[in-house]
């Protein structure tokens, strides 16, 4: 759904593209009690309107509390336990690579195994397949170069599909966009290809296989990745708190179907802590879990940055203290699981609405209560800034987005300046919060609070100068100075040329009644740039109210009146522009006055721009539903 949010900005060209350094919580509000910390988390949930919350907090020497609060259906009044099974999304990615892992364990396969050579029947394709092949590994830390579903996947309803039919069905999303072990860029279907080598290898249905090794040892006694009974599960709501969603078949059940309880969450959290052992039996070796926490494949990660995302884990630095977890969102649910190892502790939330100020409040929440008497990880001491620091300033873009649908948009929201200045990069971006990275060591930098090394200069092969943020999580390409001011003046042209006809076209429409104000060739001139301009309106309009919608993915990942009406509306832009320059170019000078011309122009040159640049990015004619 982020698509319909870069369909938005599209008309603003300004966003916040990345989440700013939350503040550190207020010493005198931290709860310093369990009874404190749920009335602290009942106020959230009445104040965001979210109905239901499960949670679980889990030290070295057992659970501290795990519960259910509010409300898991509304209008039955039934209350959340416990008990109830909430949706936790990608959390469930981890099971995979537990799944792989064990598989390597009993060496029937590596993680560096090529996956065309193990699945040769999963369709996915890879134009540096001979030098840089698809490994199991990039499955699992989601260096594959594959997009992000697609619409039309997310739309299945694949309650009856198995897992190669899944796989079948949503094949075009898996193309590399660069060569897989290189960048990092989030996806459903890497976990899910993984998956199916797991079936293919043990000859279990996957879900199966996990019940079986990890469920039931670990004591995960009512999780399950398929349709529990109502009476136990929780409905999931819009952010009204009322209107509830339905239940959703995600096409790739092992990137994201798993319900679960607080008690079996709270089960899954001792076995972390306890590095893979339960109730003295070890389910999976230390190392093992040691392996899923750090990640092998980006650039950064293979220069020894050893912040990132691992085998279905990833870490994440939050008022200092390093946690190591994942989250998790389905409409109308949003799931955090985070531990932090050294300490022994750990928690886990999930709400039953998508409501994500209601999310972040409770888990800063959480985390302030379960580290009020804990000592910070000390920060490491700023080293000199590498000598050839000076050869990375300049413009950067973003260079692997997990939706290519919306990287029109992506690429110039995230465009970032980087200089140097008192021995620390700084990174400017047009539209999101600024950084300041300090050296800790080598061509390594973190941002001024952090524990460890978020972020790594890297020029691999030669291919040029590029930074990977947020434990090369997030790959930013340099590109020359002029390009960037280029995109940048034609960005703010376009921007004022589509605002300016909007404002316009009141006065020279009302001027058009009185016969002599407007020229007929005139009104020509300027009515087909209006027209451009009002379906570009109506297609963000129609975006915005079917993202309201409860069938939102359903009704743009299938052929309906609202994907048909928002192809249509991108034609008509593009066809309303090209009119547009038709008419300007054949209508004689002295048809139209001097100031109308030059105006017109202007504006239209910058609709023919627009156009050629959505054309590129596979914008104009956009099939959702494809």
């Amino acid at each position: 759904m982020r698509f319909l949010i870069h369909i938005f900005f599209l008309c603003l060209l300004f966003a916040i593209p990345h989440v700013a350094q939350s503040k550190e919580a207020d010493p005198s509000k931290v709860a310093r009690s369990i009874n404190e910390l749920r009335q602290e988390l009942e106020k959230i949930l009445e104040e965001t309107r979210t109905p239901g919350l499960s949670v679980a907090i889990v030290r070295g020497d057992g659970p501290e509390w795990i519960a259910g609060l509010g409300k898991a259906d509304v209008s039955n009044n039934r209350p959340a336990t416990a008990e109830t099974l909430f949706r936790i999304g990608s959390v469930s990615k981890a099971f995979v690579s537990l799944s792989i892992l064990k598989l390597v364990n009993e060496k029937k396969l590596s993680l560096t195994d090529s996956v065309h050579k193990l699945v040769p029947e999963v369709w996915f394709e890879n134009q540096w397949e001979a030098a840089h092949p698809v490994r199991v590994v990039d499955l699992l830390e989601h260096t594959t170069g594959w997009d992000n579903m697609h619409l039309r996947e997310y739309a299945k309803d694949a309650s009856k599909l198995g897992l190669r039919e899944a796989l079948d069905y949503g094949r075009r999303s898996r193309v590399s966009r660069w060569p897989p072990g290189t960048r990092m860029a989030y996806n459903n279907s890497g976990p899910a290809v993984a998956a199916y080598i797991v079936e293919k290898l043990t000859g279990q249905r996957f879900e199966d296989f996990v019940a079986q090794n990890f469920f039931s040892p670990i004591g995960m006694k009512t999780a399950t990745y398929f349709p529990p009974a109502a009476a136990i599960l929780t409905a999931l709501y819009h952010l009204d708190g009322k209107t509830p969603y339905p239940y959703w078949n995600i096409l790739y059940r092992p990137s994201g179907a798993i319900n679960a309880s607080a008690n079996d969450m709270a089960a899954y959290l001792s076995f972390y802590l306890h590095r893979g052992t339960v109730n003295g039996m070890q389910v999976m070796p230390a190392t093992s879990i040691d392996r899923m926490e750090i990640p092998t494949r980006t650039w950064a990660a293979r220069e020894g940055l050893k912040n990132g995302y691992g085998l279905g884990s990833y870490s994440s630095i939050q008022d200092g203290f390093v946690y190591h977890g994942h989250n998790g969102g389905v409409d109308g649910g949003l799931t955090e699981l985070a531990y932090l190892r050294n300490s022994g502790v750990g928690y886990f939330y999930s709400i039953n609405t998508g409501n994500a100020d209601a999310a972040m409040r409770i888990g800063k929440a959480i985390q302030a209560y379960i580290t009020r008497d804990l000592q910070k990880p000390p920060l490491p001491a700023v080293a000199s800034l590498p000598a050839n620091a000076s050869s990375y300033v300049g413009w950067y873009m973003p260079d692997s987005p997990s939706e290519q649908m919306g990287y029109f948009t992506e690429r110039l929201m995230g465009m970032t300046h980087v200089g140097v200045e008192n021995g620390r990069l700084l990174l400017t971006s047009l539209t999101g919060p600024n950084r300041v990275l300090v050296p800790v060591a080598g061509m390594q930098f973190r941002q001024l609070s952090d524990p460890i090394a978020t972020a790594k200069l890297l020029t691999p092969n030669g291919e040029g100068e590029f930074i990977q943020l947020y434990g090369g999580t997030m790959t930013m390409k340099r590109i020359p100075t002029w390009i960037a001011i280029t995109e940048i003046v034609l960005a703010v042209w376009i921007a004022w040329a589509w605002i300016s006809v909007i404002i316009y076209a009141p006065f020279w429409l009302l001027g058009s009644i009185r016969k002599n104000f407007f020229r007929p060739a005139e009104r020509v001139i300027l009515g087909f740039p209006l027209l451009a301009v009002l379906s570009v309106v109506i297609a963000v309009a129609m975006a915005l109210l079917v993202r309201s919608d409860a069938n939102a993915t359903l009704l743009l990942g299938n052929l309906t009146v609202w994907s048909g009406g928002f192809f249509l509306a991108t034609v008509v832009f593009a066809i309303a522009s090209l009119t547009s320059g038709l008419v300007l170019w054949r209508v004689p000078k002295q048809g139209i006055r001097k100031a109308v011309r030059w105006y017109s122009i202007s504006a239209i040159s910058a609709m023919l721009v627009s156009t050629a640049y959505l054309a590129y990015w596979g914008v104009i004619g956009l099939r959702t539903w494809a």
